[in-house]
């Protein structure tokens, strides 16, 4: 999807202009204690599953909604992992965003895992010991291997 009407809406107005985005990840785990990474497409950096969080949504809606359009996968989001930010990113053509992002522990619970908005190049399930850098600036979030899910 890319970017949703809403923020189109505000960069119509604002152009390249920073803007602050409430956010959320998935860190969905499989049977062997796995992570699903993602491979963005415009940067080839690995990611977490995630996204905007969208006008009248929840950051559980928000979730959800995110794995199934970048994954396919269907999930329940468990525990907040961490909150994580303020952290800048600056796209290629120039847009700014500053996100503070929801990072959840979630469960697989149904779907077929296959990219399907052309923001992910590919997937990997990574064992925690084995997750590289991310593409959150490390001051922000490094995952530790081990770290359990929190209230």
């Amino acid at each position: 999807m890319g970017i949703s009407a809403y923020l189109q809406g505000l960069r119509d107005r604002v152009g390249h202009d920073l803007l602050l985005v409430p956010s959320v990840g998935a860190l969905i785990h499989d049977a062997d204690g796995r992570v699903l990474l993602e491979m963005r497409s415009d940067s080839g950096g690995w990611m977490l599953p995630g996204g905007a969080i969208d006008p009248g949504e929840g950051p559980l809606d928000a979730v959800r909604r995110e794995v199934r359009e970048e994954t396919g996968l269907e999930v329940v989001p468990r525990h907040v992992v961490a909150v994580i930010g303020p952290y800048p990113v600056v796209y290629p053509n120039g847009d700014r965003v500053e996100y503070t992002s929801t990072l959840w522990w979630c469960d697989r619970v149904g779907g077929e895992l296959q990219a399907l908005d052309g923001e992910c190049a590919g997937f990997a399930w990574v064992a925690p010991e084995d997750v590289p850098e991310l593409g959150y600036p490390p001051a922000v979030f490094r995952w530790q291997p081990g770290m359990p899910p929190v209230f």
